[in-house]
């Protein structure tokens, strides 16, 4: 049977924003630098990473649809509130510093084609993101997020535009090289952290009961009438949206790679630097170096609008949920002071980092470390739960989902402990 795009596009939701916004501009600037430091030798980082973050992703975005409840509201159920207290903790602070970073890069790129002061820039991209946030109902946001998503493609495109040694491409995709340094194994832990972040755990598991209410499964007792059916798309959303994060990914590395340290450049210090990555898309043109910063800036413009509100809804989803305040995107902004108020104060916090002196593509390789450091204990919690048959019944996780969780967890938690022995 023939599906038209159109209604493929439609059977996309908090899967694919999930997976767009996993590169935003921390991940741009991570997967560039990687490929500008160490060439092809972490390519098989892309494919690697792509079925634990599918299996991680998908068990967080499962627990939300079966319980009814965020992540925050199952850990402080199972758990008790220290270890709720301590998991929120962790995500709050590393959202807001990710915010920071991410704003930070938007006026960054912008200020590569429009002659505006950052600190306007930085000012108008927090105001813009805010308003559509609060003010934009969910059904019409979740709809704004996947056209965002789109800004990506730039960098597949860049691919047919550089005369790429495909050989060693595959090879370097296929074949894992490993370094026992701690510059390589510092950008490892930040591909990992900028890949599953602890945000995306949160906001998927909430997203997905936004999407039960706007489909009405969930009833007014807040038990969602699910079925295997309702998983299966589940998974297909869920796993389009860690697929076209991975292509990505790989797409952005093997043009670092290519362009950058290709002509000797390894160290992406300033916007500019990883603008230059695009160079060969426009090279045939009039003007190719302001069409690339263009193209750059508009892609890291358009993925942070997609990626700040995520990284800002996950932590008020888990605080609201850890204080029992009403939370949702579905409701409006008089009916959930608190869930909102929270979103405005961490993307406020996380603007004000702006003004501390920190170059803002160092705080996005700074901030997808500290997001693989923070990633361990949490991706513990959720195997525990998603594997608990009193929680979540005959949807448990099973066989090779629950596997892969595991090994989630040991293959973060060894590169982390790697990095800093090293």
């Amino acid at each position: 049977m023939k599906i038209s795009l159109k209604r493929f596009f439609k059977k996309l939701g908090p899967g694919f924003i999930t997976g767009a916004s996993d590169n935003d501009p921390a991940g741009i600037a991570t997967y560039t630098q990687a490929g500008a430091q160490f060439g092809y030798g972490q390519l098989w980082t892309a494919l690697f990473i792509f079925p634990l973050m599918t299996a991680i992703q998908e068990a967080s975005a499962r627990i939300g649809a079966v319980t009814g409840k965020g992540l925050a509201w199952v850990i402080k159920e199972q758990y008790g509130k220290t270890v709720l207290y301590v998991s929120v903790m962790i995500v709050l602070i590393a959202n807001t510093i990710n915010i920071g970073a991410d704003l930070g890069a938007m006026a960054a790129a912008a200020r590569l084609i429009v002659p505006i002061p950052f600190a306007v820039l930085t000012l108008l991209f927090t105001a813009i993101i805010l308003i559509l946030e609060i003010m934009v109902s969910y059904k019409t946001y979740a709809k704004v997020l996947k056209w965002f998503a789109l800004a990506l493609l730039s960098y597949p495109l860049a691919l047919f535009f550089v005369r790429e040694p495909w050989g060693e491409i595959w090879k370097a995709t296929f074949i894992p090289h490993i370094e026992f340094n701690f510059a390589f194994l510092f950008i490892i832990v930040g591909v990992l952290g900028t890949t599953i972040s602890p945000y995306l755990f949160f906001w998927q598991a909430s997203e997905e009961i936004e999407e039960e209410k706007v489909k009405h499964i969930l009833r007014k007792d807040g038990h969602p009438n699910i079925t295997w059916r309702f998983i299966q798309g589940l998974r297909f959303d869920n796993f389009i949206g860690m697929l076209f994060s991975q292509i990505g990914t790989w797409c952005i590395m093997i043009v670092g790679a290519s362009v950058l340290n290709g002509n000797g450049i390894t160290n992406v210090s300033t916007a500019a630097d990883a603008a230059q990555a695009l160079q060969p898309l426009v090279q045939t043109f009039p003007y190719a170096g302001l069409l690339a910063k263009s193209m750059f800036a508009l892609g890291v413009i358009g993925l942070g609008f997609l990626a700040v509100p995520v990284l800002s809804g996950s932590a008020s989803y888990a605080v609201s949920e850890t204080l029992n305040w009403k939370e949702g995107l579905n409701l409006k902004l008089k009916r959930a002071h608190g869930f909102y108020g929270i979103i405005t104060i961490a993307t406020i916090v996380g603007l004000i980092i702006n003004f501390i002196g920190i170059n803002p593509m160092k705080a996005l390789i700074y901030a997808s470390v500290l997001n693989g450091i923070a990633a361990v204990p949490l991706i513990f919690i959720i195997g525990k739960i998603a594997r608990d048959r009193r929680i979540m019944g005959e949807y448990r996780s099973k066989g090779l989902s629950h596997t892969l969780v595991w090994i989630t967890f040991f293959v973060m938690a060894i590169s982390a402990l790697g990095m800093f022995i090293a």
